[in-house]
């Protein structure tokens, strides 16, 4: 099966895309770069540089490429730049997202595998663990981009046919993550700074809560994404909370961290 990646270059696209290859498809890779590396990318896929908010470039590689499905997950990902400029995380998430999705319909792909946010969507949840079915609150532009994203799914299905699944990931950590980004790294921040013998900062009284996922088990959730849960919406998680006082403790003890 021909795939594309979008965002292919990035921490869990870039997983993705391996998976994908290990299972024998034809993968290709549209990324700008931006905050993806060169060294994440598989030697196998075909690699077309990119920005999503560039529709005709968008449109002419998708065509030549001519994929059967599109894993987007080229994004804008920082709460905190998506507050200080919302109409930067809307033309990369929405805009840039809208001409992904057109050039796919016009490429002729029979899907979209969407990389969507749990804990961005829900604001103040009701219940923890929330559920798919839970109301969508989004306190961030983030978040509300990832909403609108998802409706735009439902409009094209319904308009051009294009069939989807939108994945909710929780809080994502392993190999190739980005501990200098600015906020949800929480493992990779801890786990660097305890290798490296530096000081830890833990916010309020450490028992706020966050669900962590292995990159790994992400990737396998996309491969089954392939084939199942068309017009789903689906959060990819444990559903076991663990606070940051527990990682605390669980990766000095892996990392003999004193201080």
């Amino acid at each position: 099966m021909k795939i594309l990646v979008t965002g292919g270059a990035g921490f869990i696209g870039s997983h993705v895309a391996d998976a994908y290859i290990a299972a024998g498809h034809e993968v290709a890779i549209l990324d700008d770069f931006s905050t993806g590396s060169e060294a994440n990318v598989n030697s196998e896929a075909k690699v077309l540089r990119l920005d999503v908010r560039n529709k005709e470039g968008v449109a002419a590689a998708v065509a030549a490429f001519r994929p059967e499905v599109v894993n987007h997950h080229a994004a804008q990902s920082e709460v905190p730049k998506s507050v200080a400029d919302p109409g930067f995380d809307a033309m990369v998430n929405v805009v840039g997202g809208l001409n992904v999705l057109k050039a796919s319909v016009e490429a002729g792909a029979r899907k979209v595998i969407f990389s969507s946010t749990g804990g961005a969507l829900y604001g103040e949840p009701d219940v923890i663990p929330a559920d798919e079915d839970h109301p969508v609150r989004p306190l961030s532009p983030y978040g509300t981009s990832k909403v609108c994203f998802e409706a735009y799914l439902g409009t094209f299905h319904r308009t051009y046919g294009l069939e989807y699944t939108v994945l909710r990931y929780a809080n994502i950590y392993g190999p190739r993550q980005d501990f200098h980004a600015e906020e949800g790294r929480v493992i990779a921040i801890f786990a660097s700074r305890m290798i490296a013998g530096q000081p830890l900062t833990i916010d309020g009284d450490g028992e706020q809560a966050r669900d962590m996922l292995h990159v790994a088990d992400v990737a396998v959730a996309n491969i089954h994404a392939l084939y199942r849960g068309g017009g789903g919406t689906y959060h990819i998680s444990t559903g076991i909370p663990v606070t940051i006082n527990e990682l605390f403790r669980k990766l000095a003890i892996l990392t003999d961290y004193r201080l």
